[in-house]
């Protein structure tokens, strides 16, 4: 892969942070494939890193923050304050995985994390010594820490392999399903793991990029699809607009996911008024009411930082739902060929929208699967253990990726 080298800079935009990321990306997936292939040098590509991260820590801080862990990027020429901290954590931590033997990097990460060892342990006895069929895991907040921004949420190196070296010593059918899309960006953009490493479903599983690098997608009607397109067309002239292209730049941007589209319209910095934000939000419900009057095709749900536009379908049942996880592994078990009533199986979430996974796993097969999920919320841990007894709940992504290195 080639690439030009990561040099200590100055950064004063958005634009310019967004494409520093992108070249961390490219050096840490060269890195991978080095490691996976057995190629030495593991050093290859530190001094980009640690450039990178010096960048980071050296652009200007936000004067009103009494942490002082914010800084401050320019967007639509003004000073926008952005919270930094997964994009200099990460590094910081790929950076001590260069540096330390492997055990020495996990006594770090326990540093950081409480109870870290005892959390790892307790999913390292309940799945050792199993090939899974079926590994299916969520991205962000499960296998990968939460970032504020999408587009730079890149994968750590260290991640990467941990993750990786389990899918390929200790699973079948090891799928990433994401809500996000495939490209551009996409989970495509974002992963560091070497190609191939993992099925990569994306679009809530309605597309995904096969181990052997084929892109399917699911069927979509194309009426349906028209009143989709017709609303990415309205929504796409709007963010041209100069005063409006900020959004397509803040939190999740704007993500044409297959079957549905994204909208950020504020982000966890708050770096829109929320006047813009309300107004953009109006905007969006009244292209969809152009385009979808009856509200036969599309649904619309607002997280109060996203505007989710979704195309409805019709179950065997007749029922218009939304397309969901469980959906989507019922879709993959058909279209991969897994055979699914075959175990044992893991699945891995953490938000109730990952329930879904789960429950259509365990209806596939009941006695062999396995769930870990990752929560702090005493409520949501319930409920897992409910739908899959043969269950873990951990409080943090860096140690079920920990966890599923070891066993591998």
């Amino acid at each position: 892969m080639e690439r030009l080298p990561i040099r200590k800079e100055t950064i004063y935009t958005l634009l310019e942070f967004y494409d520093l990321m992108a070249r961390t990306r490219k050096v840490k997936k060269a890195m991978a494939e080095d490691i996976f292939a057995g190629r030495p040098g593991m050093e290859n590509g530190r001094q980009d890193l640690n450039n990178a991260l010096d960048t980071l820590l050296a652009m200007p801080r936000d004067g009103f923050d009494p942490l002082r862990l914010r800084q401050v990027l320019a967007l639509d020429g003004k000073g926008v304050a952005v919270d930094l901290a997964y994009e200099k954590t990460e590094l910081l931590k790929d950076l001590q995985f260069i540096d330390l033997d492997e055990a020495s990097f996990v006594r770090f990460l326990g540093t950081i994390h409480p109870d870290f060892e005892r959390y790892v342990q307790e999913g390292v006895c309940l799945l050792q010594g199993k090939r899974f069929r079926a590994f299916i895991t969520d991205r962000d907040g499960t296998v990968n820490n939460y970032c504020g921004r999408y587009r730079s949420s890149i994968q750590s190196l260290y991640n990467a392999v941990f993750l990786a070296r389990f899918a390929r010593n200790a699973c079948e059918f090891p799928i990433l399903l994401t809500s996000a899309p495939l490209a551009s960006p996409g989970v495509v953009d974002v992963s560091v793991m070497p190609t191939g490493a993992m099925i990569l479903a994306a679009s809530k599983g309605r597309e995904y990029l096969g181990l052997d690098g084929k892109r399917h997608a699911y069927h979509i009607e194309d009426a349906k699809q028209a009143v989709l397109d017709a609303f990415n067309e309205k929504i796409s002239a709007l963010l041209e607009k100069p005063e409006k292209n900020k959004f397509t730049l803040i939190g999740s941007g704007l993500q044409f996911k297959f079957g549905q589209t994204t909208i950020a319209r504020q982000d966890i910095s708050r770096s829109v008024t929320e006047q813009e934000s309300q107004t953009l939000l109006d905007q969006i419900e009244d292209m969809v009411r152009k385009v979808d009057p009856e509200g036969a095709d599309l649904r619309i749900e607002d997280t109060g930082l996203d505007v989710e536009v979704i195309l409805t379908f019709e179950t065997a049942g007749g029922m218009v739902k939304d397309f969901d996880k469980g959906d989507s592994v019922r879709y993959l078990d058909e279209t991969l060929g897994i055979g699914m009533e075959q175990g044992p199986h893991l699945v891995c979430g953490d938000t109730p929208s990952d329930l879904p996974m789960l429950q259509a796993a365990m209806e596939k097969n009941p006695d062999e699967t396995y769930g870990v999920f990752v929560t702090k919320k005493p409520e949501l841990a319930e409920r897992v253990r409910e739908i899959c007894p043969r269950s873990v709940v951990v409080p943090e992504p860096d140690i079920l990726v920990t966890m599923l290195g070891r066993l591998a």
